[in-house]
């Protein structure tokens, strides 16, 4: 049996397949096949280029980031190892040499 995607509109897991719609017995929400991989595709976490990352990946910064509420600046090409993805406008969460735990837009590194 293959694994269908949660809900889009509540979340619930006992979704099912009919016809060419999955459909949501809690909510009664439907939604296409396509849809459903526009949203899986939307949710993945990508670099400036355009490559999915992943936990534990290493990036380069791709442009000089100043740093709010100090003078620090990230400069461009600083490599960042071992990042962590999250939720939230800034997903990535890293440790920088010499500046210390930040978080970090995708749009502003490139995969290493």
């Amino acid at each position: 049996m293959s694994q269908e995607p949660p809900c889009p509109k509540c979340g619930d897991e006992y979704t099912y397949h009919d016809g060419t719609l999955f459909i949501c017995p809690t909510c009664a929400h439907e939604w296409t096949e396509a849809e459903a991989a526009a949203a899986e595709d939307a949710a993945q976490v990508k670099d400036a280029n355009g490559n999915p990352l992943q936990d534990g990946d290493s990036v380069t910064v791709i442009k000089d980031l100043k740093v709010k509420g100090s003078s620090l600046v990230v400069k461009g090409g600083t490599k960042v190892k071992n990042i962590r993805l999250v939720d939230g406008d800034h997903d990535i969460d890293c440790k920088i040499p010499g500046i210390g735990a930040m978080q970090l837009k995708s749009e502003f590194v490139k995969k290493a």
